[in-house]
């Protein structure tokens, strides 16, 4: 006899493929088949990791740091990350509120399992960095949005927090800089938002993956600084792939009071054993080496705010395209709901029609929009917007 086989488990059945690898992973095999195609997708630097960061790597392959390493992280590297945000914020942590994570995806994932049970509320502003939803799920807990629009800068207010707050809300989640409209909090926003979620005793999860990558005289903010009582509730999540353009690498960093990090720990043990070991020694000379990573990466903010501004006065002389000049990050989030279309269809016409990839903004949770990332070349970026405004150009007639 027959039988069916059982069905997958929640986790499998319920959980969404990410968005931006999947447009990412289809302009690259158009392009891998011989088409022009302008990708906007992917966010990720198109700079190389600098030499020194990859010569620290290779010295340690062929030095045999091929072994399983601490859980943590190494300790040096640990303790460098500590001293870093004594550095830069005045944060003082030990390495034992540090752990090194295999990406900094992993170290919000990481973060979300120590905090929430199942049917505990997360909040996310939306629009928010598509993993966040399935990531929580996954943990059992549920998400609960709160709508941003340009309006008001994609920013959360402390009011739509307060009023989102229920008795099974856990945790909230914020990002600054933003992926993806590149908004950037004040120390007075972020401020009054953790005052609030200190109110409610939350944990507060600080996406801070792109705290290096702001114009403008935009400054970062630690926000485990705000307070005495944030810092007891913060945790921050950060990594090396976007400010030292080590995507692949995948090592990201979790900074907590001791006990959660001491969770964390315990959850990698089980799920990755501990991130890759050569790699932590190309992510120690990018801290240690600091002149040189400084100088790398002043050539990318350099590039990227030349290309910030290039495309946002671009997008904006579009009929019917509407863009807020973003603050950090490489994104772009424009307004394109004038034209009658779901941002999903709007982005299958503009790749099918002229070759160009964006991300829909109903990925990140807010219809209407998308994302554009300037991460890439002048001359894709050049080339991209004639094609995105040719195609907006042919919806208008």
């Amino acid at each position: 006899m027959t039988t069916a086989p059982r069905p997958l488990s929640a986790w499998a059945r319920n959980i969404s493929p990410s968005p931006t690898l999947a447009v990412d992973a289809k302009a690259k095999a158009m392009l891998a088949a011989g088409e022009d195609v302008c990708s906007f997708a992917a966010g990720e630097p198109d700079f190389d990791t600098p030499d020194h960061i990859k010569e620290a790597c290779i010295t340690a392959l062929r030095g045999g740091k091929t072994k399983y390493g601490p859980t943590a992280g190494m300790e040096s590297l640990r303790a460098a990350i500590a001293e870093s945000y004594a550095t830069n914020y005045g944060l003082k942590v030990t390495p034992a509120q540090v752990i090194v994570s295999p990406g900094g995806k992993y170290s919000c994932y990481l973060a979300i399992l120590a905090t929430c049970s199942p049917g505990d509320e997360v909040i996310i502003a939306a629009p928010y960095w598509v993993s966040y939803p399935e990531m929580v799920k996954l943990a059992g807990a549920v998400p609960k949005f709160v709508l941003t629009p340009d309006t008001t800068g994609f920013k959360l207010t402390p009011a739509q927090l307060e009023q989102a707050i229920t008795p099974r809300t856990r945790l909230v989640i914020l990002n600054s800089p933003s992926n993806p409209t590149g908004a950037v909090y004040t120390r007075a926003e972020l401020a009054a938002i953790v005052a609030v979620a200190v109110k409610h005793n939350l944990y507060i999860l600080s996406d801070e993956m792109y705290e290096h990558l702001v114009y403008d005289g935009a400054k970062p903010v630690c926000v485990a600084t705000l307070s005495p009582e944030a810092e007891a509730r913060t945790l921050i999540v950060a990594g090396f792939s976007k400010t030292y353009s080590m995507t692949g690498w995948r090592l990201g960093m979790l900074i907590a009071p001791a006990s959660i990090t001491k969770a964390c720990v315990e959850l990698q043990s089980q799920m990755s054993s501990n991130p890759t070991s050569f790699a932590q020694f190309g992510a120690l000379a990018a801290l240690t080496e600091k002149d040189k990573t400084a100088a790398a990466l002043k050539v990318m903010l350099t590039a990227f705010d030349r290309r910030r501004k290039f495309l946002h006065d671009e997008l904006n002389r579009i009929p019917g395209v509407k863009c807020l000049l973003a603050e950090g990050a490489f994104y772009l989030f424009p307004n394109i709901s004038s034209f009658g279309l779901t941002s999903a269809d709007f982005c299958a016409k503009l790749l099918e029609q002229e070759k160009v990839a964006a991300v829909p903004g109903s990925a990140f949770g807010a219809e209407g929009y998308l994302r554009l990332s300037y991460a890439t070349s002048d001359e894709i970026i050049r080339k991209g917007v004639e094609r995105l405004a040719r195609f907006c150009a042919s919806l208008k007639r």
